[in-house]
């Protein structure tokens, strides 16, 4: 199933996660520093969703804190 998210108070304007069975198969951002986004969707690809969110929770943006639902 693929996930839409739209980011408040980042550079990154939308995210949409690919996800099966709570794993992700594959993330893309649209936005943001090209570089560093595709290093952490290849890090993250194949991961658990809480995992994942364990890892990144907390982790804000130039001082942007993104508040995720």
């Amino acid at each position: 199933m693929i996930y839409t998210y739209t980011p408040e108070g980042v550079c990154s304007r939308q995210i949409e996660l690919e996800i099966e069975e709570g794993i992700v198969i594959s993330l893309k951002v649209m936005g943001g520093c090209d570089g560093n986004l595709k290093g952490v969707a290849k890090l993250i690809q194949g991961m658990k969703v809480e995992e994942v969110i364990k890892r990144l929770k907390g982790i804000d943006c130039r001082r942007k804190r993104n508040v995720m639902p």
